[in-house]
């Protein structure tokens, strides 16, 4: 049989099958040995082909194969930081929620996930949420934000998952389409899943004031079919997003600015570093690159994890 991944427990797996009938599901022990790093070898929205296996009063899926992805978001496992994990795959699209302040979504986050998002082909919308709760130099901030993002070339959606402001916006970009909601904990993704349909009933939680972080409230990634017809991937709240399987040549080009500026360098292999005539340390100087962006950049080449409590937007 086969069928989609709806639910990654880490040993057990939610399985839709063709006839729409939902099947729980283990895997066959070699998946843990074929050269996987990751430390989930099944993902959520991965296809597979599985047995049932009769048990007496139920019947239990095991699977044996994963078919070919289309594509997938990976990050490095939190734990196990030789290990990667894949937070989902097949996806047609992703909306990363970011949020100014409670938490704050720092620059450096926004753009690793962008740069992981570009390595594996997977379309990113920025939904800036929580805009009912900003005072007017907050929402000066967002502009910026988004002025800056949406001249790279992503579209950008001031938000107010709460409220509902523009969530219409939102749904009108679901339809048809699987979706996944990333970003950290308490940015209002379930909030926003529960906006979108009624009846979902996500668990949401406050933030915590002391270190201004959310509560993780979804402890699996979880795919769920929305009556609009689309499909919508809720996932943990990330703190960090490491990058991985990058060379150090190719990150800059999964900056579209730098990418489109590259040709013009004097080196075929110039890493925007020290090298001289270089187009994107040109265009930085004359604020044609934003700053914040190179510094992503520049720590992503040197492998230097983000400071989410130092960083700042500009």
């Amino acid at each position: 049989m086969n069928g989609t991944v709806y639910k990654s427990t880490g040993s057990w797996y939610t399985v839709k099958a063709e006839d729409g009938v939902f099947y729980e599901c283990r895997i066959k022990g070699k998946f843990r040995t074929q050269d996987i790093k990751s430390t989930n070898p099944v993902a959520v929205g991965d296809q597979v082909v599985f047995e049932l296996e009769d048990l007496g009063d139920e019947s239990v899926g095991v699977i044996s194969e994963i078919l070919e992805r289309k594509n997938y978001i990976i990050r490095k496992s939190v734990k196990l930081s030789k290990q990667t994990h894949i937070i989902a795959s097949n996806l047609d699209q992703v909306f990363l929620l970011v949020t100014l302040n409670n938490p704050p979504t720092f620059t450096s986050f926004i753009d690793r996930f962008l740069v992981t998002a570009e390595a594996y082909d997977i379309p990113v919308v920025l939904l800036f949420n929580k805009m009912d709760t900003y005072n007017e130099d907050e929402k000066t901030e967002v502009a910026y934000l988004m002025d800056l993002y949406t001249k790279i070339g992503y579209q950008c959606i001031p938000i107010a998952a709460r409220s509902g402001k523009n969530v219409d916006k939102v749904k009108e970009l679901m339809k048809d389409r699987t979706s996944m909601f990333s970003g950290h904990s308490g940015v209002g993704k379930s909030t926003l899943v529960n906006a979108l349909e009624k009846g979902l009933h996500l668990k949401t939680a406050e933030i915590s004031e002391q270190h201004l972080q959310g509560q993780h409230t979804t402890t699996f990634a979880e795919m769920y079919d929305l009556s609009f017809g689309a499909r919508i991937v809720d996932t943990p709240g990330i703190k960090g997003f490491g990058i991985v399987d990058m060379e150090q040549d190719e990150i800059g080009d999964y900056f579209p600015e730098f990418f489109q500026l590259k040709s013009q360098c004097k080196f075929n292999n110039c890493l925007h570093l020290d090298e001289p005539k270089c187009a994107v340390k040109e265009a930085l100087e004359k604020d044609e690159v934003a700053w914040s962006r190179y510094r992503s950049y520049v720590q992503m080449l040197t492998g230097e994890e983000e400071n989410y409590r130092t960083d700042n937007y500009r």
